[in-house]
């Protein structure tokens, strides 16, 4: 079974990406399906395409700002552009982050419920901000290549 974005509800196929314009287009893709109060959590290692996925993310949501890696910030918020769908993106790096103690002390949980937020290096960490969320875990071949799964997590209430 998939949706309207094409992702796989009940299994999690590998996508291929050639390059970083399909990444970035199936962030643009898999945004249509989403709104305010969803969770987007990336997994992969460095060099494979995080957040390249997120700036087609952006687009796809119609937010402003160039999408640049928080690794620093921690969390970029990009506003919504006039005439665009109205949803914020919340971009968060949880790289640096000491666990999940710290990504709690950001309050992410707030944004939660008026934005998209999307977290890199979140696998592990980020669940806990919401009983359903995206998992994208985005990996790099040795011939340069990135391939995706992607698929929607639902905890049983």
């Amino acid at each position: 079974m998939t949706d309207r974005a094409g992702v796989g509800t009940t299994g999690a196929p590998e996508l291929e990406l050639p390059g970083p314009a399909d990444t970035e287009a199936l962030g643009e893709r898999l945004a249509a399906s989403l709104g305010p109060g969803d969770l987007v959590v990336l997994s992969g290692p460095l060099g494979a395409g995080k957040t390249v996925f997120v700036k087609g993310l952006a687009r796809g949501l119609g937010v402003a700002g160039p999408v640049t890696s928080p690794t620093f910030v921690i969390a970029r918020e990009h506003r919504p552009l006039p005439g665009g769908r109205g949803v914020p993106l919340v971009h968060v790096d949880a790289y640096r982050l000491g666990g999940a103690a710290e990504l709690d002390d950001l309050d992410l949980d707030t944004d939660l419920g008026e934005a998209v937020v999307a977290v890199e290096w979140g696998e592990g960490v980020a669940e806990r901000l919401s009983g359903r969320h995206l998992l994208v875990r985005l990996h790099r071949r040795p011939d340069d290549v990135r391939t995706a799964t992607v698929q929607r997590i639902e905890e049983a209430s």
